[in-house]
């Protein structure tokens, strides 16, 4: 069984939604869009990091309109970007109820019960990666179907916008098993899941 991965770009308030550009996604009127952009240079450690992420998926799955949001960006990419490269090159699985057709290389749309898709598609996969699509994420999380959640973190407020653990969110317990910190001021936490919390009482 292979492993399911989830990158994930959030704010110290726990937004993930439109951090690449201003209008990747206005949903729910959100205005913040782009806000990621003004954490990376020419020698952000956190980029090369993230690409050794990429670089080791041997699938990629998303949602529609993070699906859209890549098709329209990543073929046209410089050819000199390794993670174009990949991103390109790799098997692509869009969870969609509405496409019926992906044109981007190497892309196969999900037909039925995402869930369903999904579990049979870590037998095929050593590690399957998932980068945004919050909606499909928080499907994912309900399902136990996530093994590991990579977790960029940036030093900014928004206030508003959808958050991957959102009210709702299935109660789950995660193993910390990497950190790193980085002069931008984001930080990368890497979770493991293990399964239902624990409680306890601290009074006793």
């Amino acid at each position: 069984m292979g492993t399911l991965v989830i990158d994930m770009f959030v704010t110290l308030d726990g937004v993930a939604q439109g951090p690449g550009a201003p209008d990747e996604d206005r949903g729910g009127g959100f205005e913040h869009g782009g806000w990621q952009a003004p954490f990376f240079g020419e020698e952000d450690e956190s980029g090369r990091i993230i690409g050794e992420n990429i670089e080791r998926m041997d699938a990629l799955l998303l949602g529609r309109k993070t699906y859209e949001i890549f098709a329209s960006y990543w073929p046209q990419a410089p050819k000199d970007l390794d993670i174009a490269t990949k991103l390109n090159a790799v098997p692509k699985y869009v969870a969609s109820r509405t496409l019926t057709s992906a044109d981007w290389t190497n892309s196969t749309v999900i037909d039925g019960d995402a869930a369903d898709q999904v579990a049979k598609l870590k037998e095929s996969h050593n590690e399957i990666h998932v980068i945004g699509s919050i909606d499909l994420a928080q499907t994912l999380l309900g399902n136990e179907l996530v093994d590991r959640i990579n977790l960029w973190i940036y030093p900014v407020v928004l206030g508003t916008g959808k958050r991957l653990f959102s009210d709702g969110a299935v109660p789950t317990a995660l193993r910390l098993v990497q950190s790193a910190t980085f002069p931008n001021g984001s930080v990368l936490l890497v979770y493991e899941t293990t399964g239902k919390p624990t409680y306890g009482n601290l009074g006793e």
